[in-house]
């Protein structure tokens, strides 16, 4: 709750005029508890869950053959009724589990010093808060995902996950409940060692939550932007994870893919990669117009 009366009185103290954005978030946030703007996180993951993996979900189902040639295990397909049906299973998800426990952490967020008032965050400031987010957020992400292919750590919790051997978008938090907030465990860490704003924190939890979708979507599109970003994995380097399954000790990495480098744990991919690259030149060579878009081998 901002301790404003008025929008003089806030430029007064700030010894500035507003900027437009902060006169908006004055006029939404002023008499608004912070308990309730934490509490709109919850809102927001169900919102971008809904409408984040709805344009390639549409396609999939009316047009296929127009993104065929992209898909990563062409030879799958998931129906409407089991995409429905996922899309149900997380919903009640994030509502039983996430929702709660976001509102119970709310001391903790406070406490951390995550602040809701003003001024808002410069763009450079929100930049550079996000990029530690991601950092920190991936690299325990990556020990945690091991863990979880470990005998007991699959077997009881996450070989719900890889119910799904070919991913789609609506699949990304497709998970046990007790996997859902163990990997929340991360996703808390960057915002409580750098706290910003919660308009910065809000943004974090969308940004994460679209790449998850992204990477998990089964389709490899050549434009998309996240490709230009170093170390990046994707939806190629993921779905490889899915596809070899509980077995696999490849491709752990969230986001980037920088630990699965420096840990070996990269390999299965690797070797694909270049057993296909050599298929494709052998063909090239043969002149045979032969396409290679799925995973061929189960290689550790």
């Amino acid at each position: 709750m901002l301790p404003f009366q008025s929008i003089g009185e806030a430029e007064a103290a700030l010894g500035r005029n507003l900027t437009a954005a902060e006169v908006m978030w004055f006029r939404y946030s002023a008499g608004m508890h912070d308990f309730w703007l934490y509490a709109h996180n919850i809102a927001f993951l169900i919102l971008v869950y809904s409408l984040a993996p709805l344009p390639v979900a549409l396609v999939e189902l009316f047009r296929p053959k127009s993104i065929d040639k992209y898909k990563l295990q062409p030879k799958v397909r998931h129906p409407a009724s089991t995409v429905l049906q996922c899309y149900k299973d997380v919903v009640r998800t994030f509502i039983l589990a996430v929702g709660p426990l976001q509102l119970f952490s709310y001391p903790t967020i406070k406490g951390v010093g995550i602040r809701t008032g003003l001024p808002l965050p410069t763009g450079w400031e929100v930049a550079a808060q996000l990029a530690v987010y991601f950092l920190v957020e991936d690299y325990f992400n990556y020990w945690i995902h091991r863990w979880l292919h470990g005998k007991w750590g699959y077997e009881n919790i996450h070989r719900v996950h890889h119910e799904f051997t070919a991913p789609i978008g609506f699949a990304a938090p497709y998970a046990h409940w007790a996997e859902v907030l163990i990997l929340g465990f991360p996703a808390f860490l960057g915002p409580a060692i750098v706290p910003g704003h919660i308009v910065t924190f809000w943004l974090w939890m969308a940004l994460r939550h679209v790449e998850a979708i992204e990477t998990h979507c089964g389709y490899d599109f050549p434009q998309t932007p996240t490709k230009y970003i170093p170390f990046y994995g994707g939806a190629e380097y993921h779905d490889y994870h899915h596809y070899v399954g509980g077995q696999s000790h490849s491709n752990f990495a969230s986001v980037f893919t920088y630990c699965d480098y420096i840990y070996g744990t990269d390999k299965g991919y690797r070797y694909q990669k270049e057993h296909l690259a050599k298929l494709r030149e052998i063909w090239k060579t043969n002149d045979l117009n032969e396409e290679v878009n799925a995973p061929l081998v189960k290689y550790e």
